[in-house]
């Protein structure tokens, strides 16, 4: 259960959607629950003071923390900007094209809107939809941030029509979430040194390099851990995330062919030729000379 703490003043709630978002509000079951559709154990409370400007400084720290885009609006804007109008029981303006359903909301606000306008109804090539909360699933899963303006967010009609019916479990947070809300909970992110990490890191490739050479797999598991610990906290004090990073150098690798030399794989060199010498010196065996350009 979640408990909220009652207090003569305001409460103000950081919330956080794994790999969603993280928001403020002070009342999670009319915002996360009501408006937004997700149930207790979707979601986790961040942080919670009467401090309003506490908070939203918060909320910022977090999301940059997260790799989340930051609210253009204070938590008092956002209240009366357009978005917000919507849930003024507004209805929602759709614009439907050829190609795509565009909506006046941006991508992490898309789903508290279409779940305070159940019901309406849209018309595509591929036929008629009205809006309920299987399909406000199918609509956000599959939704996608305009990149002509972020308070805008659209879906391709085609994707819609083909999008299957089942629908991905609650996403829990991953070793690499956990890893880095301990940093917080320790102020690693703002009161340590990304210097003083990098050493760390070379520390702990040293404790790798003892447990290899002593053939220790309880140590070479506890190394590895501890690296990657490191290398989290390195990236998020870079404003990166671990998995963006290892995303990246797979995309580099992913493709790269070559051979295994000594124990190590040694990728193809591109700017070499290799030709057949038709007079080897030594019979029943290919000379190869390599030429690099």
């Amino acid at each position: 259960m979640i408990n909220l703490v009652k207090n003569d003043k305001k409460m103000y709630y950081l919330y956080h959607i794994p790999h969603k978002k993280v928001g403020m509000t002070c009342n999670i079951y009319n915002r996360v629950i009501k408006d937004q559709g997700y149930k207790e154990g979707e979601f986790e409370i961040l942080f919670s003071s009467t401090d309003k400007k506490e908070t939203e400084d918060k909320e910022k720290e977090y999301q940059t923390l997260f790799n989340y885009k930051q609210d253009l609006n204070n938590y008092d804007d956002s209240k009366n900007s357009d978005i917000n109008k919507i849930k003024l029981n507004e209805i929602m303006q759709l614009n439907v094209t050829d190609q795509t359903v565009t909506f006046p909301v941006p991508l992490n606000k898309l789903k508290g809107a279409l779940m305070d306008n159940l019901g309406i109804e849209f018309s595509t090539q591929y036929g008629d939809y009205k809006v309920t909360p299987e399909l406000v699933n199918k609509l956000v899963k599959n939704g996608r941030e305009s990149m002509f303006d972020r308070n805008r967010c659209y879906v391709y009609n085609k994707v819609l029509h083909e999008s299957n019916k089942e629908f991905t479990a609650p996403i829990e947070p991953n070793v690499y979430d956990l890893i880095r809300r301990w940093a917080i909970e320790r102020e690693l992110y703002t009161s340590g040194d990304i210097k003083t990490q990098f050493a760390k890191l070379i520390e702990e490739t040293g404790e790798l390099s003892k447990s290899i050479l002593k053939d220790d797999e309880g140590e070479f598991i506890d190394a590895i851990g501890d690296c990657v610990v490191v290398l989290t906290n390195l990236a998020a004090m870079k404003g990166l995330t671990i998995e963006s990073c290892v995303e990246s150098a797979y995309n580099v690798i992913k493709d790269r062919k070559g051979s295994m030399k000594n124990g190590s794989f040694v990728k193809e060199d591109k700017n070499s030729i290799t030709a057949v010498s038709p007079n080897s010196a030594t019979a029943g065996r290919i000379a190869v000379i390599t030429t690099t350009l």
